[in-house]
């Protein structure tokens, strides 16, 4: 797959999709710059990623030969972006992947938002990832290089109910993907988006306990897949984005790539 010694900087990396990728990109090769919240927020209300998750993790990619910094950082505020970035460059020289992952998920219809959780949403799913991007995208210019993979949904190719403030930001993940592809095509960045259905991580586990359910139940219920399985595992979408980084899509760019068990042909 020829990832080997390419540095990756992946957000929301302490626990579920992010840590699964990682570790994927870690047994390729891959140096990481993991980059989480580390600490509780109002809202969601849910546990999010912790800084013993973050440690955690750094050992776990070590142990497969590879380098790996971690950062404590909140993905809304550009500072704490910038500083993770460029001690990414000070350590390793480089950045080749880019894997916008951090956000957060939580119930709420329409006309009962709170104008701070349509906000959270917002900043934390979209504005995170153009932040991060905005640092890392002049460095993948310089090397004429690189890969960015923006974590949507299946909420970001189809309304969802509850859920519009986070389709909104979902959707929005596929308009930066599209027009990223256009402008840094001529600079060799190759730029996607994934699209899981339902994944077993603990954010399924803190919107169950957040509706008084199960988690298969809250799965099942917002899901509907066409394959028998309440949910995907966080290994899937690793699986995706191993696949999108490497060479074999080397003429993949500006795409949605789908992971939702056969639910949109519902």
């Amino acid at each position: 797959m020829s990832l080997t010694d390419k540095v990756a900087f992946i957000t929301g990396a302490a626990h579920g999709q992010g840590r699964a990728t990682a570790l994927a990109l870690a047994k390729e090769g891959v140096h990481i710059a993991a980059f989480d919240i580390g600490r509780p927020l109002s809202y969601p209300g849910y546990a999010l990623g912790s800084v013993e998750d973050l440690h955690s993790l750094q050992s776990e990619v070590q142990q497969t030969g590879v380098k790996c910094l971690v950062f404590q950082g909140d993905i809304r505020i550009d500072s704490d972006i910038k500083t993770a970035v460029y001690e990414t460059i000070s350590q390793f020289g480089r950045i080749d992947i880019l894997f916008n992952n951090a956000g957060i998920c939580a119930y709420g219809l329409v006309h009962e938002l709170p104008e701070e959780e349509w906000d959270a949403m917002i900043d934390i799913n979209l504005k995170g990832a153009w932040l991060a991007a905005r640092h890392i995208i002049p460095v993948m210019i310089a090397q004429k290089s690189g890969n960015i993979v923006n974590n949507s949904s299946i909420a970001g190719l189809r309304g969802m109910n509850r859920l519009s403030h986070y389709a909104a930001s979902k959707w929005g993940l596929v308009g930066l993907t599209k027009s990223w592809a256009i402008e840094l095509a001529p600079h060799n960045i190759r730029v996607n988006s994934i699209h899981p259905t339902g994944v077993n991580t603990p954010m399924n586990d803190g919107l169950a306990a957040l509706e008084g359910k199960t988690p298969r139940e809250i799965a099942e219920a917002s899901a509907g897949n066409l394959l028998p399985v309440p949910w995907i595992e966080p290994e899937d979408v690793a699986h995706a984005v191993l696949y999108l980084v490497s060479d074999k899509a080397r003429f993949v760019t500006g795409s949605q790539f789908v992971l939702d068990a056969g639910l949109l042909t519902r």
